[in-house]
Formats: structure tokens, C-alpha cells, sequence
């Protein structure tokens, strides 16, 4: 009986060494709890090994954080070292890491702001001696960890989640970012008030001040929110601006084969009566490439080219090839879609620009300007996508190696750097490859994405 009255006086009475002590496991439940929540409100696709690794680094790094820094400094710490663990060792973009730390640290702190005062008035005792208390603080951590446990669990039952940060542009997402730092650093330093002026500081103005703080929290997150949704809207703006141009270029290619449909019957008719095959064979193929042309614009829709990133890119690119007389041939034979559960659709598209910018440039130059898109899958063992993209050029000298190195450029006022950046995301992706040939008649770049 002495022992349990020795071991519930050791729980209830200031002791800091103690309290530190029992916090190490604390700490990493701490760590897995706050990663389920931030990865399911993220979207945030981490392999099994990825999620223990993060829990004994994190939890470790917590535990040292814990028992050796001051109080005043550790969330500070936090706000360092979470989103670079996140980044390292989960493999989120930078943005997210920054809002996985933030939007968890934020709850976290709302939580124990209003759990903290609670207990303390349940406890009837001061908030210095309550830090050193372990049956209090370890009250405190738990009900925080069962609450954010159960807010991860409603999450997940309704399928809320945060998938606009990576729609945003790249001037978006370093002013969300900043907006986000100094959205925890207030809420930091009202926290701190809130915790450590609780003896002086009347429980009113406590309580009126996390309800400030939940309002300031919530109408952030909600202006963030919006304006990512805008910068949503523009893209999808852009993308139909898109589709207006495809069509209205295909009505009027329509209208003008119905217009001149009988003439084109006539001349055929022309050809046959004279029996004049040579003739007929050049009208011919003169006839299948204005076909081609609008065969290609059947193609550069979003029904065909079902991913929206890729169609405003292949669209954006069509027009300007068009502006400079380039014939494009798009071949799509494959759900785009898929393309993303292989690579980031960032990397991809950077890749995809670059190698349809080169190709437009060397093409220009011909006397026959021609391109050569195409998309589609090998389901065989290699289970391969190819991205094949053929284009006339007229340096028929070109060393396809030294094309990749920094700086080298056949073209004026470019920097040689395109290419370049291509083998630098390949070199970071053990699934992709490019192969490049040559002929006589076209320069290829071929692009393999694996599983």
C-alpha cells in the first residue's frame, strides 16, 4: 500500500526529471498520432517502412528536445525540424510539410490551450506547478492525443481532404508558405501568454482569447483555402479557353471541307476521267494532310487528353507549333491518369515542355515541318508507358550525348539548360529513362516511365 501511495504522491506532486521521464514514450505516440492526422488531411501516400522510420526519428528527436531544451524554445525547435523530417523522410512536396506542421500544430496548441485551463481548474492548482506535474501533464497529452485520434478517424470516415496545395503556382505556394510560418508563430506566442499568465490573467479573458485564437485559425485556413480555389478556377478557365479554341479551329476546318466538298469531288473526278494516277496520287496526298490536320484536333480534346495539366500543355504547345506552320500528329492511346500514380505530374510535364519546346524549335527550321507526338502503353513484363516524340531538324551533325550537358545549345539566346534539367529528374527516378536517335528524317526522343 506504501508503494502505491509513494508511486500516486510521486504523480501528483512537481517533479520536472520525473515528468520528462514519463514523457519519452509520450512522445512518440505523440509523433505517430500527429503524423495519422496530418498524412490523412494531406493526402499525403507514405510507404509502411517511411511511417515507422519518421516515428523513431521524430520520437527521439522529441525525447532529446524534451529532456534537454527549455520549455520556451521546443515548439520553436518544432517548427524547425517537423516539416524538413516530413519532407526527408515522407517524401512530401515542401508546401505540404510545411502545412502538415502547421495545421497540426495549430489543433495541437488550440487543444491543450482548452484542455490545460480546464484541467487546471479541475486540479485547482497553478500553471508553473502543473508543467512539473506529471498525472497532469500526461491527463493533458492524452486526452489531446485521444481527440486528435478521433478528428483523424472522422477525416478519414468523410473523405475530407486538402488537395489544392499542389494546383498552385509556384508565386502561390511561397506566399502560402510564409502565410503559414507566420500564421504558427502568432499562434505560438498567444499560446505561451494564454499557458503561462494563467494565474493573473482572469479564466474570462483565457477563454475569450482561445475562442480568438479558434476564429483566427479558422478564418486563415478559410481565406488560404479560397484562394487556392481561385487559382484553381484560372487553370480550369484556361483549360476551357482551350477547348473553346480547339473547337471553334475544328468547326471551321469542318465548314470548310463541307464547303468545298464538291470541288473535291470534282477534281478527284477530274483525275478518274483522265486516268491520270500521278496526278490523282499527289491531289491525294495533298487532300490526307489537310485531313490529318483536322483528324489531329479531333485528338487535342479533353475526352482524349484526360489529364487537365497535360491537355493545357499539349494544347499551349499545338498553337504555337501552329503559329510557326508546324504540322502536329497526336497519337493519345492510354488513360493519362495513370501517368501520375508513376511520377510527379510536376517532373513530368517539365520534361514534356522541354522536349516539345526542342522539338518545335529544331522543326521551325525545315523546309518540311513536321512533329510526331505520341502516348500509349506496353502491357508486356516491362509494363512500360512511352512518350514518343519525333521531330524533322536540319543539324543532321548533332551529338546526341553532349546535348545534355550543361550549357551546350545549338539554338541563339537559349542557355542549354532544358535538356540538362531532363537528365537531372531522370538521375532522381529510378523508373525513367530517355533514349535518343536520329535519321535521316527524324530526330527522336523517346521517354519510358516504368512502374
Amino acid at each position: 500500500m506504501n508503494i502505491f501511495q509513494t508511486i500516486w504522491s510521486a504523480l501528483t506532486t512537481p517533479n520536472e526529471v520525473l515528468t520528462n521521464i514519463l514523457f519519452i514514450p509520450l512522445c512518440f505516440l505523440d509523433t505517430f498520432v500527429c503524423m495519422q492526422f496530418f498524412t490523412t488531411v494531406l493526402n499525403i501516400k507514405s510507404t509502411t517502412k517511411q511511417k515507422v522510420l519518421y516515428v523513431i526519428i521524430n520520437g527521439i528527436i522529441a525525447s532529446i528536445n524534451n529532456l534537454f531544451i527549455p520549455s520556451s524554445y521546443k515548439v520553436f525547435i518544432n517548427i524547425i525540424l517537423w516539416p524538413i523530417l516530413v519532407f526527408i523522410i515522407l517524401k512530401a512536396s515542401p508546401l505540404k510539410s510545411i502545412f502538415a506542421m502547421a495545421i497540426t500544430l495549430i489543433i495541437t496548441l488550440i487543444l491543450e490551450s482548452i484542455f490545460a485551463n480546464l484541467f487546471l481548474v479541475l486540479f485547482n492548482i497553478s500553471s508553473q506547478n502543473a508543467v512539473t506535474i506529471p498525472i497532469f501533464r500526461i491527463t493533458v497529452a492524452l486526452t489531446i492525443y485521444l481527440f486528435i485520434f478521433l478528428i483523424t478517424k472522422l477525416i478519414s470516415f468523410l473523405k475530407i481532404n486538402i488537395n489544392i496545395i499542389e494546383n498552385l503556382s509556384k508565386k502561390n505556394k511561397i506566399l502560402l508558405g510564409i502565410s503559414l510560418l507566420l500564421i504558427i508563430l502568432v499562434l505560438c506566442l498567444q499560446f505561451y501568454l494564454v499557458i503561462f499568465y494563467s494565474d493573473t490573467m482572469p479564466l474570462l479573458v483565457s477563454s475569450i482569447n482561445i475562442i480568438f485564437l479558434i476564429i483566427y485559425f479558422t478564418i486563415s485556413i478559410c481565406s488560404i483555402i479560397s484562394i487556392s480555389n481561385l487559382e484553381i478556377t484560372k487553370q480550369d478557365l484556361e483549360n476551357a479557353n482551350n477547348t473553346i479554341h480547339s473547337l471553334k479551329i475544328l468547326h471551321d476546318q469542318v465548314r470548310s471541307f463541307k464547303h468545298d466538298f464538291d470541288n473535291i469531288v470534282n477534281s478527284i473526278g477530274g483525275y478518274v476521267v483522265n486516268e491520270d494516277m500521278d496526278g490523282l496520287k499527289k491531289y491525294y496526298n495533298q487532300l490526307l494532310e489537310e485531313c490529318n490536320k483536322t483528324n489531329n484536333l479531333y485528338a487535342l480534346s479533353p475526352e482524349v487528353i484526360n489529364h487537365p495539366a497535360i491537355y493545357h500543355l499539349l494544347a499551349t504547345k499545338y498553337y504555337d507549333a501552329d503559329q510557326l506552320a508546324i504540322q502536329i500528329n497526336l497519337n493519345v492511346f492510354l488513360d493519362l491518369n495513370e501517368i501520375e500514380s508513376r511520377m510527379k505530374i510536376y517532373d513530368f510535364t517539365r520534361i514534356l515542355g522541354i522536349l516539345l519546346d526542342n522539338a518545335i524549335e529544331a522543326a521551325k527550321e525545315c523546309n518540311e515541318k513536321k512533329i510526331n507526338v505520341s502516348f500509349r502503353k506496353e502491357s508486356n513484363n516491362n509494363d512500360r508507358i512511352l512518350v514518343i516524340i519525333q521531330n524533322t531538324y536540319t543539324n543532321k551533325e548533332v551529338n546526341t550525348e553532349e546535348i545534355y550537358q550543361k550549357g551546350i545549345t545549338s539554338k541563339e539566346n537559349h542557355s542549354g539548360l532544358g535538356l540538362w534539367k531532363v537528365r537531372q529528374i531522370l538521375m532522381h527516378n529510378n523508373n525513367l529513362n530517355l533514349f535518343t536517335t536520329k535519321d535521316d528524317e527524324f530526330f527522336t526522343q523517346q521517354f519510358e516511365i516504368y512502374k
